[in-house]
């Protein structure tokens, strides 16, 4: 009688349980199709009157009513790519600690305090960039950068330019320090959810603890390494405050990497409530929008990729 009961309750549950399944998730991809439909729509202004030179077009001048993405779309790439160079081996060294060499009650403090690091707010990270980085790479880092380089042809182009303190590779620093307690809390969860029966292996034969992490472990979870750094390259590309406070808010491409500049997110933040609602230049902003979401959509694209590559290499 009670099985029958519960078999009866468990079919009403079902149906019930796969429409709202279904439903939230029909949300979820509205909401994203809104998005871009707000963006695509709200920026084809700019896209009808400047065309493909939007793209590539270096100005960005309300006043003669003249914009390009050029610029900060430069500068979100580079900053994103150079954070990027600075925090992966900083996260993967760090979790390599954690899970291989770290005592346990070290590992939980440590840890704690790299979650505790993932949840500071991005303002936070600007205001340190601006009190403490910024008079650092102004005082130290750049001059250093030019008595070593400034004297050879092609590498005095990187660490050119006035003492500000707030560009480029100021940016992307800040963005590494403010990344990495997130990729490396995925990558210890990543880590610790492999089967210590695997590790155990590999110590059984021999291997040092760099071949079980190289040859065992980097391969059982390179799905979540993966996804990992997707996550700090998305988190990069979309911040908004920290760059803001530390890249310059200048729009101009330069070579050297203490230049001032711009990013799509810091230039969207500054400029948007000064927009006129139908000008060209919120048109434009907009436009920038769109771009970026493209520009994350592609990211994810390469990830999914890459993935699919080594599922093909592992089953050959």
């Amino acid at each position: 009688m009670i099985h029958s009961l519960s078999v009866r309750v468990q079919h009403k549950i079902d149906p019930f349980f796969r429409w709202l399944t279904l439903t939230t998730s029909c949300i979820t991809l509205a909401i994203v199709l809104a998005i871009i439909v707000v963006m695509a729509a709200g920026g084809w202004k700019a896209f009808a009157v400047f065309g493909p030179r939007f793209l590539i077009a270096n100005i960005w001048n309300p006043v003669t009513q003249q914009f390009g993405a050029a610029a900060p779309l430069f500068g979100t790439l580079a900053s994103s790519i150079l954070a990027m160079i600075i925090a992966v081996p900083l996260a993967f060294g760090t979790t390599f600690w954690l899970t291989m060499i770290a005592p346990s009650r070290l590992f939980s403090m440590v840890n704690m305090a790299v979650q505790l690091l993932a949840a500071i707010p991005s303002i936070i990270f600007g205001m340190w960039g601006v009190l403490v980085v910024v008079p650092i790479v102004a005082h130290v880092v750049q001059p250093f950068a030019q008595w070593l380089f400034g004297s050879i042809p092609i590498f005095s182009a990187f660490v050119a330019g006035p003492h500000f303190g707030t560009g480029l590779l100021t940016a992307a620093f800040v963005l590494a320090i403010m990344i990495t307690p997130s990729i490396t809390a995925v990558m210890c969860d990543v880590f610790m959810a492999i089967p210590s029966v695997l590790r155990e292996s590999g110590y059984g034969i021999g291997a040092t603890r760099w071949e079980v992490v190289r040859y065992i472990m980097l391969p059982y979870a390179h799905e979540g390494f993966i996804g990992s750094i997707v996550l700090g390259m998305g988190r990069a590309m979309g911040e908004t405050m920290a760059v803001t406070f530390v890249i310059g808010d200048h729009n101009h491409i330069s070579w050297s990497l203490f230049a001032p500049t711009n990013s799509i997110s810091s230039l969207i933040a500054l400029e948007f409530p000064e927009s006129p609602t139908g000008s060209l230049k919120l048109a434009s902003l907009l436009a920038l929008g769109a771009i970026l979401m493209a520009i994350s959509f592609f990211t994810l694209w390469c990830s999914r990729w890459f993935l699919s590559r080594g599922s093909i290499a592992q089953c050959r």
